[in-house]
C-alpha cells in the first residue's frame, strides 16, 4: 500500500490515516515532499505512527524532492496486557512483560535518572525496590554511581514472580549488598525488611490485586526511613508488539485516558506533600512522583 502524501497538511494525513485499516505486520509507504518533512518534522510522523499502532521503519530517499516513509503496523494482540495469566508468571522469566527492557527507551531512561539525581541517589545507603522484576532498575543506579558507592548501599528488591527473581539474582550474582526475594507485597512484614533511605516503586502498586491507597500508606509507614525519599512510576503507556505506545489505557475505554493515573499521583502528592516532602511529578512514557523531605 503506497499513499501519497505530498504537499498534504497535516489534518489531511490524519484523516488518511484514520481510513486505514492495515493487518498486524503490514507495511504502508508514504511519499512526502522533503519540503513537508522540513516543515513537519521526522517526530510529528513517528508520533503520527503510535497513534495509529505503527512503528515508524526507516525512510528510503526517493529522489531529491521526495523521501518514502514507512510505517509497519503492530500486532495488537501480542501484548502482555492482553495476557489472561493470573499467575506471577504472566511477568516471569519467558513472558512478554519479561523481555521488555523498558530502560532501553530514552524517555523512560532519561525522567528515571533525573528522579534519582532529585531524590539524591549517591545519599542513600538502603534502597527498596517492589516490583523489581528482573532488576534493571537497579543496574541504572549501578551505572550512575562509583562501585564503591553501589556496593557500600545496602539494595532489597521484591517481586511476585518467582523466575523474575531467579534471573535477578544472577545478574547480580557478585554483589553481596544486593538481596532479592521472591514475595507478595501485600505481605511484606513476613520479611521483616526494616526501613530504607529510597523506597521505588514503578508500574507495581497499581496492580489490580494491590489497594493502592491503601499499599501506599503502609510502605510509607512501615518502611521509609525518617527523611527518606520515595520513586513512584506510573506508566503513561502500553506495551504492543515490543513497542512503548504513549497513553495509559482505563478498563472499558478504547482510547487512552489518564483520570485514573492522575487520581494515584494526586493522592500520593497531596500525602506526602502533608508529610513536609517536596513531591514532583516529571516523565511521560512513564510518570515519576519523585519525592524527598523538606530541610
Amino acid at each position: 500500500m503506497t499513499l501519497n502524501l505530498r504537499g498534504k497538511t497535516s489534518n489531511e494525513i490524519l484523516c488518511i490515516f484514520e481510513a486505514l485499516h492495515p493487518e498486524g505486520g503490514e507495511i504502508v509507504e508514504a511519499e512526502v515532499l522533503e519540503a513537508d518533512i522540513a516543515t513537519i518534522g521526522y517526530k510529528a510522523f513517528a508520533d503520527l505512527a503510535q497513534l495509529y499502532f505503527m512503528k515508524l521503519l526507516t525512510p528510503i530517499k526517493k529522489d531529491e524532492t521526495t523521501t518514502i516513509l514507512r510505517f509497519q503496523k503492530l500486532y495488537l494482540e501480542s501484548s502482555f496486557h492482553k495476557d489472561d495469566d493470573k499467575s506471577s508468571e504472566k511477568y516471569g522469566e519467558g513472558s512478554d512483560f519479561f523481555a521488555i527492557d523498558k530502560t532501553a527507551q530514552f524517555s523512560f531512561l532519561y525522567h528515571y535518572k533525573r528522579a534519582l539525581e532529585f531524590v539524591n541517589i549517591k545519599s542513600k545507603k538502603r534502597v527498596l525496590n517492589l516490583g523489581v522484576n528482573r532488576g534493571d532498575e537497579f543496574d541504572v543506579i549501578k551505572n550512575m554511581l562509583t562501585r564503591e558507592e553501589f556496593c557500600t548501599t545496602k539494595f532489597v528488591g521484591i517481586d511476585y514472580s518467582a523466575s523474575a527473581i531467579e534471573y535477578a539474582k544472577k545478574e547480580f550474582s557478585q554483589y553481596e549488598n544486593v538481596e532479592f526475594f521472591c514475595h507478595d507485597i501485600n505481605s511484606l512484614e513476613e520479611l521483616e525488611l526494616g526501613r530504607f533511605d529510597l523506597i521505588i516503586s514503578i508500574g507495581t502498586l497499581q496492580s489490580s490485586n494491590i489497594d493502592f491507597n491503601a499499599a501506599f500508606m503502609s510502605i510509607y509507614q512501615n518502611y521509609l526511613a525518617s527523611g527518606g525519599a520515595m520513586i513512584l512510576g506510573f506508566p503513561n503507556c502500553r506495551w504492543i508488539d515490543g513497542e512503548m505506545i504513549y497513553g495509559a489505557k482505563a478498563p472499558n475505554y478504547s482510547f487512552s485516558e489518564l483520570s485514573l493515573v492522575l487520581k494515584d499521583i494526586h493522592f500520593c502528592k497531596k500525602y506526602l506533600q502533608q508529610k513536609k516532602y517536596r513531591a514532583i511529578v516529571t516523565g511521560k512514557d512513564y510518570l515519576f512522583l519523585s519525592a524527598r523531605k523538606i530541610g
